[in-house]
């Protein structure tokens, strides 16, 4: 059977998204699948999946804002700034943050910052991708970058004490742009509050308009495919290009489209990228401004 639309997974602990991909080929005997960002191993939640003709939309899914909830352990950090990691540093936390305290650092996170990618990250330098690099025992000079922490807050309100191995731990809701790293975010949030720390739990809420509630499990999917059913779930193309501008056409542009046309731009848009949808409601392209030729419309994408 071909299958087209979007699957959101859930990523179970211990798979990477590639592992996720493959387990999908093998599942639904189809090679056209491709994932929108890649979630570390230790982390769950969220995955949309792109298959059959959905991979055409797969590289604007990556865009999307994220929301994560995760826990911060003040007492020592590790070399992959979570807890999978080597232990790198460690110091008894003798003074347990108040919820203030930590309030206070979590505003102070929210909005445009700078991060140094981890080590153990797919970044590339000078072609090569950083956890290359601390695989082979090396470090390089990082590139800062800058993110975008939309919304940073305590989830319970509560921290707790470890008495056993001396440290504290708190969780935390986080929404961030594209290209921030929550184990960083966790490491410098420790930081400012005097003490080293990592990442110790991770879960993804949402990747753009794909929430947790719309996702399914491995064993949910496998027992789709035995009553047939896996179709009914994937989501449409609309749906992850929704946050896109867009216009309606008649049929006659409609044909001009589907034909790869370059046209007259649209009086009623002006943004360097937007969908087309016939009148039938299916989204049959994406459009933007011609780089060259000032008053047309050149095709991106064809998806019909």
């Amino acid at each position: 059977m071909e299958y087209n639309g979007i699957l959101p997974l859930f990523k179970p602990k211990g798979m990477t998204s590639h592992d996720c991909v493959f387990k999908l080929r093998k599942l639904l005997k189809t090679k056209k699948i491709g994932h929108t960002g890649t979630l570390d191993p230790d982390v769950t939640g969220v995955l949309p999946v792109c298959i059959g003709k959905a991979t055409k939309v797969a590289e604007y899914m990556t865009e999307y804002p994220k929301e994560y909830t995760g826990e911060v352990r003040l007492g020592w950090t590790t070399t992959t700034e979570d807890s999978s990691g080597d232990m790198v540093e460690r110091k008894a936390v003798d003074k347990v943050p108040t919820i203030e305290q930590i309030n206070e650092v979590l505003n102070a996170y929210t909005g445009e910052i700078s991060q140094i990618p981890p080590m153990y990250s797919a970044v590339k330098v000078n072609g090569k991708k950083l956890y290359e690099y601390a695989r082979a025992g090396l470090e390089v000079e990082r590139p800062v970058r800058r993110v975008k922490i939309l919304e940073l807050q305590l989830e319970s309100g509560i921290v707790t004490y470890d008495d056993k191995d001396k440290t504290a731990a708190f969780s935390f809701r986080v929404k961030c742009s594209k290209g921030t790293y929550v184990r960083t975010l966790a490491v410098d949030i420790g930081k400012e509050l005097g003490y080293p720390a990592h990442m110790s739990y991770l879960q993804r809420l949402a990747s753009g308009p794909f929430q947790l509630s719309d996702c399914f499990t491995f064993e949910q999917i496998e027992d789709m495919i035995t009553k047939n059913k896996v179709q009914n779930v994937l989501l449409p193309i609309e749906k992850a290009i929704a946050h896109f501008p867009s216009v309606v056409v008649d049929k006659v542009t409609e044909e001009k489209i589907k034909n790869g046309s370059v046209l007259p731009r649209f009086n009623s848009l002006d943004e360097k990228r937007f969908s087309v949808y016939n009148e039938d409601g299916a989204c049959i392209a994406i459009y933007q401004l011609h780089p060259t030729k000032d008053g047309l419309i050149k095709p991106e994408k064809m998806l019909s």
